[in-house]
């Protein structure tokens, strides 16, 4: 019984490296995911904002 108990422990202390080195690995792409996310935020509010303008200038271009 000793000895099941030990086995089923060491398996605990092996998976939890593992497990850490995931947790790392998933948080770090989160992270990643999130700077992408708003960077893609920012150019889009820069596209939008030179949408804007050009279709002001189109605007003033019309005859009245």
């Amino acid at each position: 019984m000793a000895k099941a108990l030990m086995g089923h422990v060491t398996n605990e202390l092996r998976t939890t490296p593992a497990l850490s080195v995931e947790n790392r690995r998933l948080r770090r792409r989160v992270e990643d995911l999130e700077t992408m996310v708003l960077r893609l935020q920012a150019d889009n509010d820069r596209l939008e904002a030179a949408a804007r303008d050009r279709a002001r200038a189109a605007e003033d271009l019309q005859p009245a």
